[in-house]
């Protein structure tokens, strides 16, 4: 399900808020520069890997996901403060059960006071093994609760959806970090649309599967029409001549991949969804260490209105596809986990109490996750606001006491040795979720 019902299509979201601004030239050459070839989704024979990754020294090997999960995901039913009982007069037919022995139903402890949403049981491993924190009650200053305004502030990376930097963070990132040779990969997006985290961004690409993206003709050889692109583009100094040569770059890149490296690793199994699509198909090119910097997986459908569901319904089991897609993303990873980390995201929680449709209305704070090897795990970060009616925020909300900046500027600093006031336009103190 989409969030169709409250502010239209999720891509009326996306003609709105992108517009021309949201394509690249890489994209731009895909539709206009290169009218004679062929975008085929079928499989091919694919040679061995032998690319040569031209990753900046800065980043040391290492690479950013962010997940974010469009609509507003319920941060209080995904991890859920069980230690304070008011949770459960507010949500009497939502709230899941506080954790008990050798039951499915009820929340998995993390800390005595929150718990994981049975759902989400593939990550109380990893939390365990202190691979995933928690940070609760996080959020932007956006006070509109529209997912138009919080999502475009999100992507841009400001404080809200008024005055503040142009363009996606990611973009800003590329620009305030590019050198001379860095790959044409540094920032893919897995799915058909680039999301406006990467709006103005000339150096990205959308990849909706690694096999739609490949060179065919009927009529030509292709070892020809090779030759004959870089005949055409590989001396010129314009836009076009650039982008058709990162282009053809690309697609050569990902032709080169062995058949073995798309393969899950260490028995991982992914959930056949968008987002264990798009996961493993990160881990395909973060193996092949193709220069990728930065990953992006846009996950729809968390705007629960009605029918929320408990154990089961529509939110558990989009939590259940979460659970499933970052549990096995980690396990194919293996060893690789140490140089990656993923930030998990949404751009409002939900109202702390339920609605007469037994679901929950656009909130403010919510909560988020971040994985990796590198993450100081096993901790709910954030201070917890309380659920009293004082400490609620407007119309019965969970206040927002973490900005969600604070997390992405950590990593950039810590994982891609950027200053985050570069991008953000902030200082912002770090929460201490990597290691040192």
């Amino acid at each position: 399900m989409s969030w169709t019902t409250c502010e239209g299509s999720e891509a009326g979201y996306r003609h709105r808020a992108s517009g021309a601004f949201a394509v690249s030239r890489r994209q731009l050459m895909v539709g206009v520069g290169m009218g004679t070839l062929g975008w085929a989704s079928s499989r091919s024979a694919l040679a061995g890997m032998t690319v040569n990754p031209r990753r900046a020294d800065r980043t040391h090997g290492n690479v950013l996901v962010v997940v974010f999960l469009r609509g507003g995901m319920d941060g209080l039913s995904a991890v859920t403060p069980y230690g304070e009982e008011r949770i459960y007069s507010m949500r009497p037919n939502l709230a899941v059960a506080a954790p008990k022995v050798n039951s499915k139903d009820s929340l998995i402890d993390l800390d005595g006071f929150f718990g994981l949403h049975p759902s989400l049981a593939p990550l109380s491993d990893l939390y365990a093994a202190k691979q995933m924190a928690v940070i609760h009650a996080i959020g932007s200053q956006d006070q509109t609760r529209s997912h138009f305004e919080a999502m475009a502030a999100m992507d841009r990376g400001a404080a809200d959806d008024g005055l503040g930097p142009a363009g996606g963070w990611i973009t800003r990132y590329l620009l305030a970090s590019g050198q001379t040779g860095d790959s044409p990969l540094r920032a893919v997006s897995f799915g058909t649309v680039m999301p406006d985290s990467l709006r103005g961004a000339t150096n990205a690409t959308a990849l909706p599967s690694l096999d739609s993206y490949r060179l065919t003709s009927d009529k030509h050889d292709l070892a020809e029409l090779t030759a004959t692109i870089r005949r055409l583009y590989g001396k010129g100094q314009d836009v076009a001549s650039t982008a058709g040569m990162e282009t053809l770059e690309v697609i050569e890149t990902l032709n080169r991949l062995n058949p073995d490296e798309r393969a899950p690793r260490h028995g991982a199994k992914y959930p056949t969804t968008g987002m264990g699509t798009g996961l493993q198909q990160a881990a395909t090119l973060i193996r092949a260490k193709v220069g990728m910097e930065v990953a992006t997986v846009d996950v729809g459908g968390w705007d629960t209105h009605v029918a929320q569901g408990t154990s089961i319904g529509w939110l558990p089991t989009r939590l259940e596809e979460v659970g499933q897609a970052l549990s096995a993303f980690m396990q194919d990873l293996g060893p690789d986990a140490d140089s990656v980390t993923t930030v998990v995201m949404s751009e409002f929680g939900r109202r702390a109490y339920e609605n007469g449709g037994l679901g929950t209305d656009h909130g403010r704070g919510g909560c988020a996750f971040v994985l990796g090897g590198e993450v100081q795990g096993g901790k709910v970060y954030g201070p917890w606001p309380g659920l009293k009616p004082e400490q609620l925020d407007g119309p019965g909300d969970l206040r927002v006491t973490t900005d969600y900046r604070a997390v992405l500027g950590e990593v950039l600093t810590g994982r891609l040795g950027t200053d985050p006031r570069s991008v953000f336009e902030a200082g912002l103190n770090p929460l201490g979720l990597l290691k040192t």
